[in-house]
């Protein structure tokens, strides 16, 4: 065993000194590290540029070194071409064998490109990339509300203008609601906000209570942040207002909250929406006042697709409002079975209970339905109490389509002590 042991040491000995002599020796320089050289490039995703052009933006040849800084500066200049939506610029190594040989692989997005045929038909087709507003899209606004009647418009959108996931838009409407307004709208991923909005506008449309045309003038700012079912904002805004031959001056901040469970937002099953919102009123020539908004939604499934559907609503104000203000109630947004406008107040409560039956699969990507409901509701001014105002209630039935951003209703109702009124409301919404 001995004998065995140090025939293993001595066999070791001489690869172990092996290993020490390749090591520089003290006061020797190191072996020289090889320089990497690119071998090959490849170029992606270019349909209308050709590879030479972008070699030549690029600043590449094969068979210059390729350094620490190659990466980022080739990125930098094609980036700075404007030419290209999207850069990407890789390093692969072009043997397993030789480290120092790098390929490197440029990969472009051209954006929207279209196709130019030539007129002799022995020519080549080419590939021919769009300028000017390509990512320009029309958007048609379609409403029509109860009180208010049929809104039509379009709006203008610009895509990306501000970034991923940024857009700017002209909403342009007739009819019911004239309007014309600028807004601008960006998602947030790598932010504690997830969105931001701002906008200017100005809208006109006749009060149904009042009876006169209330036109608005704004500019406003709004920040959110979601999680999850959780939704929090903040608001800030001016207005100045035309009403009844009379203006009106404001400025506004308000704060909300909101905890949504809802997957479809017309017909959830055993889902919740709650939300609140406070909002500080402060006139130029009037006390401020405080408003705030509460709505509390409940959604039970029960036979079959049947949802049962309970709504409470509060709408109120610490101070008396301007008419132009005021809450109005009546029609599809609170008391079926009364015209909007029936009463106006500082202060609204309403409540429904409704079962939805829908006719058609939830497989289907229409969805047909009617309801049975039975609304309550009152209003009221400031100083005055919930057994002040009238309560009134509706009862009725209604008919509804619903696909994915297009939903229609027909209801009709009967009010306690009114008329039976059919109502009609749906619209485009994205």
């Amino acid at each position: 065993m001995t004998a065995a042991l140090l025939a293993v040491i001595l066999t070791a000995g001489p690869a172990g000194g092996g290993a020490r002599d390749s090591q520089a020796a003290p006061g020797q320089a190191a072996a020289p590290q090889a320089t990497e050289v690119i071998a090959e490039i490849r170029v992606h995703g270019n349909d209308a540029t050709p590879d030479a052009d972008i070699l030549k933006l690029a600043g590449l040849t094969v068979g210059a070194p390729f350094g620490s800084t190659t990466i980022a500066d080739v990125t930098a200049r094609l980036r700075e071409a404007h030419r290209f939506e999207k850069v990407e610029v890789l390093k692969r190594f072009a043997s397993i064998s030789d480290p120092t040989q790098i390929v490197v692989i440029i990969v472009v997005d051209e954006g929207p490109v279209s196709i130019k045929i030539p007129d002799d038909p022995r020519g080549k087709a080419q590939f021919v990339r769009r300028r000017g507003l390509t990512n320009l899209m029309f958007l048609p606004i379609l409403d029509a509300e109860d009180g208010y009647g049929f809104t039509y418009g379009v709006r203008f959108a610009l895509r990306d203008v501000g970034g991923k996931e940024s857009r700017l838009s002209l909403p342009v409407t007739w009819g019911g609601s004239k309007s014309v307004g600028v807004e601008y709208d960006k998602n947030l991923s790598d932010s504690f906000l997830t969105r931001v909005q701002v906008g200017t506008g100005l809208e006109r449309r006749t009060n149904p209570f009042f009876g006169l045309d209330d036109t608005r003038q704004r500019v406003w700012g709004r920040v959110e942040r979601s999680a999850g079912p959780l939704r929090t904002g903040a608001t800030l805004g001016w207005q100045h207002a035309s009403f009844g031959g009379a203006t009106d001056t404001f400025r506004t901040v308000g704060a909300d909250v909101a905890f949504d469970t809802r997957l479809d937002p017309f017909l959830p099953r055993n889902a919740v929406f709650l939300s609140a919102g406070w909002e500080r009123l402060m006139f130029d020539t009037r006390a401020s006042v405080t408003r705030s908004r509460y709505d509390a939604r409940g959604y039970l499934g029960v036979i079959g697709q049947t949802v049962l559907v309970v709504r409470v609503l509060r709408e109120d104000a610490s101070d008396p409002l301007p008419d132009y203000l005021k809450s109005l109630l009546g029609g599809s947004a609170n008391l079926r079975g009364f015209k909007t406008g029936t009463a106006a107040g500082d202060t609204l409560v309403a409540g429904s209970a409704e079962l939805r039956v829908p006719l058609t699969s939830p497989l289907g990507i229409g969805k047909v339905g009617v309801s049975v409901f039975s609304d309550v509701g009152t209003a009221y001014d400031h100083g005055q109490s919930f057994s002040t105002g009238a309560l009134k209630t509706g009862i009725g039935g209604s008919v509804w389509f619903s696909a994915t951003v297009f939903n229609l209703s027909l209801s009709v109702a009967h009010g306690r002590g009114a008329d039976t009124r059919v109502q009609v409301g749906g619209g485009i919404g994205f």
